[in-house]
């Protein structure tokens, strides 16, 4: 499945799209102190190919094929799903680089990740966010998606994630 928005694709990455999404994940989250004082999370983040085998990385190319943004979509339980809930996907290491903010890659992501969800059955796509990252707070808002903060959480002393939900159903 691919999408298009304003000279943007939005599909599945391809293996030689691996590093370049991984760096741009990294890059973007790496200014939030949660993520730069947590080396494990930061290779995670740069690992695609191992988040790839398992669920769908998706990417955000231009007409030229340059990373403009990513997503992985979690269509239920498993590998690097934060819900065990069979209804609920999700989605995670959403970034977009920084010349592409405010085009309407995130959304655009964000919007292709809503309808994997819907075609997979959910009932609802849920995320964990950081405090700080409210730009994405905004948009996830602007999408319909509600706060749900009985399913906040903290994975470290003083340090937590917000949760959102969107009911698709």
């Amino acid at each position: 499945m691919s999408r298009v928005t304003e000279q943007v694709e939005i599909r599945e990455a391809c293996r030689e799209e691996y590093e370049a999404i991984g760096d741009l994940i990294v890059s973007a989250y790496i200014g939030y102190p949660e993520v730069a004082e947590d080396p494990d999370y930061i290779e995670e983040l740069r690992d695609v190919a191992t988040r790839a085998a398992v669920r769908p990385v998706l990417v955000a190319v231009d007409e030229t094929g340059t990373v403009l943004g990513s997503a992985t979509y979690i269509s239920g339980p498993g590998p690097f799903a934060e819900s065990q809930d069979e209804d609920e996907a999700a989605f995670r290491m959403l970034a977009v680089r920084p010349s592409a903010r405010g085009r309407g890659v995130g959304e655009a992501l964000t919007r292709a990740c809503i309808d994997r969800a819907r075609a997979d059955g959910r009932a609802r796509i849920v995320l964990f966010t950081l405090p700080a990252m409210t730009t994405a707070h905004r948009l996830y808002e602007r999408l319909g998606f509600e706060r749900s903060p009985e399913r906040d959480w903290e994975f470290a002393p003083g340090r937590r994630l917000l949760s959102y939900r969107l009911a698709l159903r």
